[in-house]
């Protein structure tokens, strides 16, 4: 979990990435902070560059019963922002983290 994004901010972000990087992390957001809105939400994405949907679901299963603190801080700053807000994860494999690393750090891709 990265945080909570307003609706527009986080759909314009997603176009600017989608055209910007062709290894990169997929963005999910949810407008729920539940195991259920966000599986709900990686099945909606397309299958990209060989990934493993059963393998990202079983990580965000495994990070959802292991991370209930940060799951209930988020939920928290969830409610506080308002409905026209998403919480907003990131999935990667590791090549399409380091490539967004490096974008930030400047690096060439």
């Amino acid at each position: 979990i990265l945080g909570v994004s307003p609706i527009l901010y986080f759909f314009n972000h997603q176009q600017e990435i989608i055209q910007t990087y062709p290894h990169r992390a997929e963005y999910l957001g949810s407008p729920k902070c539940t195991l259920d809105a966000f599986l709900e939400s990686v099945e909606a994405v397309p299958p990209k560059r060989g990934w493993n949907l059963e393998e990202i679901l079983h990580t965000i299963v495994d990070f959802w019963l292991n991370n209930s603190d940060n799951i209930q801080y988020w939920n928290k700053r969830l409610k506080d922002a308002g409905k026209e807000n998403l919480l907003v994860a990131r999935v990667a494999d590791l090549k399409a983290l380091k490539a967004e690393f490096d974008s930030l750090l400047g690096q060439n891709l």
